[in-house]
């Protein structure tokens, strides 16, 4: 019986009000004004779930609570489901090349 996989990771915008917070701006030194700020996630859950949670408070991470805009699909969906370690990486990995394409990028 094959696994069905469930896990997922996904990005969320973040308003450019981010880069006030001294915390995000020393970790994107490399940030090329004019690009997104994001926040890279991986969840159990669907993306969409995931984010209303963020946002409701629940489990959430602070950039996000305050300062997420929406889910940018079109970073991450072809990469889902996938299981809980290809996620965990995936999560690492698409932060990562975010941050060298100039993003503002928070993963926690």
């Amino acid at each position: 019986m094959a696994r069905r996989y469930h896990h997922n990771v996904y990005v969320i915008e973040l308003s450019r009000d981010v880069l006030y917070e001294a915390r995000f701006k020393k970790a994107n030194p490399d940030y090329i004004p004019g690009k997104p700020c994001v926040y890279v996630g991986m969840t159990g859950l669907s993306p969409d779930v995931r984010f209303d949670k963020h946002k409701a408070g629940i489990q959430s991470n602070k950039y996000v609570f305050e300062f997420g805009l929406r889910l940018l699909p079109e970073l991450y969906e072809f990469y889902n489901p996938m299981p809980y370690r290809g996620a965990a990486e995936m999560e690492v990995e698409l932060a990562i090349g975010l941050r060298e394409a100039g993003y503002g990028v928070w993963q926690a």
